[in-house]
C-alpha cells in the first residue's frame, strides 16, 4: 500500500466510502498514503426520514453533512471535497461536465488509484452515472499516464460476469474504525447496524467487516 502517492475516493453519496472502503482508505493512511474523498453529492433524498421521523427533506442535508464529516474523522480521511451535485440526479448532469470535474480533480492531485464504483455492477443510478464518468475519464488518458483503478462492484451477480475480485483486502484489524464511520452515518445505516448487532449476523454481514473487494 504504501507504493502508492496519492488515493483519490470518487462516490456519489455520503455513506458509500464506509460501507465499501472505511478499512482500505484507514490501511492507506496508516501507511503514510494521501487520500482525497470527493464525495459528488450529501445525499439529500436519503430514503430513511424514521419512524417517528427524526429528519424532514429540508434538515435532512445538513444531518447527512455533519454524519459526512463524522465519518471522516473516524477513518482519518482529512482531504475532503463536497462536490455540490444533487441527490438522485447525477444521472441526469452532461457527460462532458462529469468528465470535466473528475478531471480537473486528477489534474490537481495526479492520483496513482482512484477507487469508485464498477460501471453496470454498482446498482443505483447515481452509482452508475459516477462509475462512468470515472471510467470514460481515465480511459482517454494516456496509458502511462492512468491512474489504477479500484473499482467496487455492489451487484449480487458481480462474481459471476466479473469473475473473483482481483483485490481482496483483509481489513480485520480497521473492524473498529469501519464500524465507527458506518455508525457516523446512522440515519441511513441504522437498520444495517442492527443487523450486524444481533447474534445471528450472517455470514454475509459479518464480512462486511473483515474484506473489502475490488475489481480493476
Amino acid at each position: 500500500m504504501s507504493e502508492e502517492s496519492q488515493v483519490l475516493v470518487i462516490f456519489p453519496h455520503p455513506d458509500d466510502e464506509s460501507f465499501s472502503s472505511a478499512g482500505t482508505l484507514a490501511r492507506y493512511i496508516d501507511h503514510g498514503v494521501p487520500v482525497t474523498y470527493a464525495c459528488l453529492t450529501l445525499g439529500q433524498m436519503g430514503r430513511n426520514l424514521g419512524n417517528p421521523p427524526f429528519a424532514t427533506r429540508e434538515t435532512l442535508p445538513d444531518i447527512r453533512e455533519k454524519e459526512l464529516e463524522n465519518a471522516m474523522e473516524a477513518i482519518g480521511i482529512t482531504d475532503l471535497r463536497k462536490m455540490g451535485l444533487r441527490d438522485k440526479t447525477v444521472e441526469f448532469e452532461p457527460h462532458d461536465e462529469m468528465d470535466a470535474m473528475v478531471q480537473s480533480l486528477i489534474d490537481e492531485l495526479h492520483p496513482s488509484v482512484i477507487i469508485s464504483f464498477y460501471p453496470q455492477f454498482a446498482v443505483h443510478p447515481d452509482h452508475e452515472a459516477t462509475a462512468e464518468a470515472v471510467v470514460r475519464t481515465v480511459g482517454r488518458m494516456p496509458a502511462s499516464e492512468r491512474p489504477r483503478l479500484q473499482l467496487v462492484a455492489f451487484s449480487n451477480d458481480a462474481p459471476e460476469k466479473l469473475g473473483a475480485p482481483d483485490i481482496l483486502n483483509e481489513i480485520s484489524d480497521y473492524k473498529e474504525v469501519k464500524l465507527r464511520a458506518f455508525e457516523a452515518h446512522s440515519s441511513q445505516t441504522g437498520p444495517f447496524l442492527k443487523q450486524l448487532a444481533t447474534p445471528e449476523v450472517s455470514g454475509e454481514a459479518q464480512s462486511f467487516l473483515e474484506v473489502e473487494p475490488y475489481w480493476n
